[in-house]
């Protein structure tokens, strides 16, 4: 027997719309998420766990994913809706 996916579980609706919106811009613009994360300076696991909601990302990295998909912080919230 595995171990469960609790991930589901910690997911804030929040952060899972927030990440749903990071990953639909960055495949818009074509970037990969490796990409992404060396355009961003950011650990491309972590990338994957932002987009997935499974981290409460901080601030400076969120001005940095935004930076590199040339998108404010504050159009990624709106078009995040939350």
């Amino acid at each position: 027997m595995g171990v469960p996916n609790l991930t589901q579980h910690r997911q804030h609706p929040s952060l899972v719309a927030l990440g749903e919106t990071i990953r639909s811009v960055r495949a818009d613009r074509g970037i990969s998420q490796e990409n992404l994360a060396l355009l961003a300076d950011v650990d491309r696991t972590h990338v994957g766990r932002v987009e997935r909601g499974d981290n409460n990302v901080a601030f400076l990295t969120l001005k940095k994913l935004a930076d590199a998909l040339e998108i404010s912080v504050a159009q990624l919230m709106k078009k995040a809706k939350q």
